[in-house]
C-alpha cells in the first residue's frame, strides 16, 4: 500500500518490551495468571467508515486532515489493518466494582494498537474501544454500538477543552455490522449500528492494574509494574526503594484530587468509579454512564444500575475517589515496610481536594481569594440551588454580569416557576450576601468577570445534546457529532450563534432515555 502520513508514526511499545506478557495468544476467554498483558488483534468489521475526528488530536500525532480522509485510516482505526510498528495488546487487571473485589476484570472490549512516541518525545497510547473480544471479555462480544461511542468520543476532546485531565478521542468509526445491545436491561435486545472509538492516553494503567497481582500473591510483579510505571510514566520522581514508591503514591493521590476538583467544578458525575476506572495518571477515563448536572442535585447519579444505592452520585465522588485510593494503597502495601507512608499519601489526598476546592470557589465566584466565610457562602448557595432546582452552569454563568447595585438571578437558570417563588426571599439574601462579599473583595470588576469566565463553562455537554447529535447519526447523519464537537472547543466562549447549545434541559428530556440517566450498556 502506497505510504502516507500515517507512516510517520512511530512505536516503541514499551510497556510489550519490559513487562512479562501471557505465553498464549489470541481472544480465548481465560484466567491470565503472572502477566500483565495478551497479544490479541482486532476483529475486522465489514465496511469501515469514518464519523469524526478530533483535529486537536491528528495534529499531536502529526497528521492532518488528508491522513484522516484516507481509506487506509478508516481501516487502521476501525480495525482492520495494522500500521509498521504496531503490536496490539490487551491488558490485564482487577477491581472493586460498586465496593466489591470483582477478580480478573481486563479489557474486554479496549485492544491497544500500539504507543507512538511523538517527534517531542511524547508517549500517546493508541487503544481501540469496540474492536472486538479479548482474553478479558468473559461472555461479552468485545463490540460497541454507535451511541456509547458518541458519547465516549465528544466528552473525551469536551472535557479536554474544559480543562480537565482525561483521556482523548482520535477518531470515531462506524463499522457496517451490527451489535446485539439489551440496553434497558428489560429481555428485549436489539440491533444496533456498531462503532469503533481511537482513545488515546500517554498510558491506561488503572488502579486495578496493581490490585490483581497483589490480590493474587504476585510481588514480584506487583514490584515491576510499579517500577516500570515510575520510570515510564513519573520520571520526574527521583529516588529508590520506600521512599521512591512513596513520593509516587503521594503524587497518584494528589492527582486523583486535582481530578476530583475539577469535576466538582464543571458538574461532571462518571456514574461508574469503580477502581478499574480511574486512572494511575489522574487523567478522567472510561465514559460510560456519565451525566452533567442540570438541576443542582448532589445526590444525582446518571447510572441505572446505580440508581438503588447511588454510591457513585455527584455529591460523593471525593469520597469514593479517596475509598479507591485506599484500595490501590492495600494493594501496594507488599511493598512498605510500615503503612506511615501510604497514609501520608491518603492524607495528601484530603489537603490537596480542600485546596483545589477553595481555589474553585475562588474562581466561580470571582474573588481574589477564598476566605473561611466563602467556604459557607457556597456551601448555603449549594443547599438552596438544590432547593430551588437551580441549573449550576447556567446560575454561575449568570453571575458574571450581576449588577451589584440591583442584584438578579440568570431567570433561564430556574427549572420550576413555583419552586423559584418559595425560594424567592432565599435566593435574593443569598444575593445580598453575595455582593457585599464582592465589595469588600480587590478584584476590579473586569478582572473578576474573566476570572469567572474562565471557571465556569457556557457550554457543557449535556445529555441532552449528545443524544441529539446521536440520533441524527443513527439516522444516516453524523454532523451532529461534528457541529456539537465544534461547539464543545471553546466551552467559556460566548458563540453567537450558538445560543441553544447553552440552553437547559427542556422538559421532554427530564426522563427520556439517553438524556438523563443510562446504563452500562456499550
Amino acid at each position: 500500500m502506497m505510504a502516507d502520513g500515517l507512516d510517520r508514526l512511530r512505536f516503541d511499545n514499551r510497556f510489550l518490551a519490559e513487562l512479562p506478557g501471557d505465553p498464549d495468544t489470541g481472544p480465548r476467554r481465560r484466567e491470565v495468571r503472572g502477566a500483565l498483558w495478551s497479544r490479541v488483534a482486532p476483529t475486522p468489521v465489514a465496511a469501515p467508515r469514518v464519523l469524526a475526528v478530533s483535529a486537536e488530536m491528528l495534529a499531536d500525532l502529526g497528521l492532518d486532515a488528508t491522513d484522516a480522509a484516507s481509506p487506509r485510516f478508516a481501516e487502521v482505526f476501525g480495525g482492520n489493518a495494522l500500521l509498521p510498528g504496531m503490536d496490539p495488546f490487551a491488558t490485564n487487571y482487577g477491581g472493586h466494582q460498586f465496593g466489591h473485589w470483582a477478580g480478573q476484570l481486563g479489557d474486554g472490549r479496549a485492544i491497544s494498537l500500539g504507543e507512538a512516541v511523538t517527534t517531542t518525545g511524547e508517549r500517546r497510547e493508541l487503544q481501540l474501544k469496540g474492536a472486538g473480544p479479548t482474553p478479558y471479555s468473559r461472555t461479552a462480544d468485545g463490540r460497541a454500538v454507535l451511541r456509547s461511542s458518541i458519547r465516549e468520543f465528544l466528552c473525551s476532546e469536551a472535557m479536554h477543552h474544559l480543562g480537565v485531565p482525561t483521556t482523548r478521542a482520535l477518531s470515531l468509526v462506524a463499522t457496517g455490522d451490527e451489535v446485539i445491545r439489551d440496553m434497558f436491561y428489560d429481555g428485549r435486545p436489539q440491533a444496533e449500528p456498531g462503532a469503533v472509538v481511537c482513545r488515546v492516553a500517554p498510558s491506561f494503567l488503572r488502579f486495578g492494574h496493581f490490585e490483581l497481582p497483589a490480590a493474587r500473591g504476585e510481588h514480584d510483579l506487583l514490584r515491576r509494574l510499579v517500577d516500570f510505571t515510575i520510570a515510564r510514566d513519573f520520571p520526574h520522581l527521583r529516588g529508590e526503594g520506600e521512599n521512591l514508591h512513596a513520593d509516587w503514591f503521594h503524587e497518584i493521590c494528589t492527582r486523583t484530587a486535582r481530578l476530583m476538583a475539577e469535576w466538582m467544578r464543571v458538574g461532571f458525575v462518571h456514574g461508574v468509579m469503580n477502581t478499574d476506572n480511574l486512572s494511575i495518571l489522574g487523567l478522567t477515563i472510561d465514559y460510560g454512564p456519565y451525566g452533567w448536572i442540570d438541576a443542582y442535585d448532589p445526590d444525582w447519579t446518571p447510572n441505572t444500575t446505580d440508581a438503588g444505592g447511588k454510591r457513585y452520585r455527584f455529591g460523593w465522588q471525593p469520597a469514593i475517589a479517596r475509598w479507591n485510593l485506599m484500595r490501590l494503597a492495600q494493594a501496594l502495601a507488599p511493598l512498605f515496610g510500615a503503612v506511615e507512608p501510604l497514609q501520608a499519601g491518603i492524607d495528601a489526598f484530603g489537603t490537596a481536594y480542600t485546596a483545589a476546592e477553595r481555589d474553585n470557589t475562588a474562581r466561580k465566584l470571582g474573588l481574589a481569594e477564598c476566605r473561611d466565610e466563602d467556604v459557607a457562602l457556597i456551601r448555603d448557595l449549594h443547599a438552596l440551588m438544590h432547593a430551588a432546582e437551580i441549573d449550576m452552569t447556567l446560575w454561575f454563568r449568570g453571575l458574571m454580569d450581576l449588577n451589584l447595585d440591583a442584584p438578579a438571578p440568570a431567570e433561564d437558570s430556574f427549572y420550576d416557576p413555583a419552586l423559584r417563588a418559595t425560594h424567592a426571599e432565599a435566593i435574593d439574601a443569598w444575593l445580598r450576601r453575595y455582593t457585599d462579599r464582592l465589595r469588600d473583595d480587590p478584584l476590579p470588576a473586569d478582572l473578576r468577570r474573566e476570572r469567572m469566565r474562565l471557571a465556569n463553562p457556557r457550554f457543557i455537554l449535556r445529555n441532552y445534546l449528545a443524544q441529539q447529535a446521536i440520533d441524527r447519526a443513527e439516522a444516516g447523519d453524523p454532523g451532529g457529532v461534528t457541529e456539537l464537537l465544534d461547539v464543545m472547543r471553546r466551552p467559556y466562549d460566548d458563540q453567537p450563534g450558538r445560543e441553544a447549545f447553552a440552553a437547559r434541559r427542556p422538559d421532554w428530556a427530564r426522563n427520556r432515555a439517553g438524556c438523563s440517566m443510562l446504563s452500562c450498556s456499550s
